[in-house]
């Protein structure tokens, strides 16, 4: 094994293990670092075959879980939210976007770990649900990143740690086919990508074992605590995106 194969080993176990204990949260980990030793555009498709991958596992574990009225407004707005993220790439500059949003999530995230009790919406409300599923619509079309609304919404919504990682992959799955569909379709599915997918398999499932365990673990306001820690991280990672493009 040399050490670029040990390299995208390692990465995809940590990503995997990071989704799959809290849902989100691995694509700004595992691409930035797949790319310092493998071509970006093998990277991007390898990290979204690894997503579908735990989300279909995810999903066929833990299907009881899926907030299932929540996954279908999310993924109606968020086909709405598209074509504007889609224009304000096109349209807009994306370093002030993306350093705005990166503000966005820290702060809020701050603001939540600092309070006693915790943001909570009382009933799944649709305008929330539709401005969640929008928001990661225009950030998806934007950045290729719909997870930040999601999580929010989520975090607000008080689902706990079995909710949030099911519903999660329960958005993701089509999502990410979709977005694997594109790639196939601008012929960036490569055999050189499902080779390395198939050769990271062996470390991917364990991984994604090893995170609903570690999911199993966590409760209440403590999994939440650890959402909004995450969020804050992804914030601080898409700032330093913004300062250093």
């Amino acid at each position: 094994m040399n050490a670029v194969v040990l390299h995208v080993l390692v990465v995809l176990f940590l990503a995997t293990t990071i989704r799959s204990t809290f849902g989100f949260g691995e694509a700004l980990f595992a691409v930035p670092l797949l790319a310092l030793r493998i071509p970006l555009a093998v990277a991007t498709p390898l990290a979204v075959l690894v997503s579908i991958t735990i989300a279909l596992v995810v999903v066929a574990q833990d299907w009881r879980h899926i907030q299932v009225r929540s996954v279908g407004g999310l993924l109606g707005s968020t086909v709405l939210g598209i074509p504007v993220g889609l224009m304000l790439l096109t349209i807009g500059k994306p370093q002030p976007m993306k350093a705005a949003l990166a503000v966005l999530l820290i702060a809020f995230s701050v603001y939540c770990l600092r309070r006693r009790t915790l943001f909570t919406l009382q009933h799944d409300s649709k305008r929330w649900l539709l401005a969640c599923g929008f928001c990661a619509g225009v950030l998806g079309g934007a950045y290729g990143m719909n997870g930040p609304p999601l999580v929010l919404y989520g975090a607000m919504r008080r689902w706990s740690a079995q909710q949030f990682r099911a519903t999660l992959q329960g958005y993701f799955l089509p999502a990410s086919i979709v977005g694997m569909t594109g790639y196939w379709l601008a012929g960036l599915w490569t055999p050189v990508v499902t080779h390395d997918y198939l050769l990271s398999l062996p470390v991917v499932l364990p991984a994604i074992w090893l995170g609903r365990i570690l999911n199993r673990r966590m409760r209440g306001d403590r999994f939440l605590k650890y959402v909004y820690f995450g969020l804050a991280t992804v914030g601080c990672a898409l700032l330093i995106q913004a300062i250093h493009p």
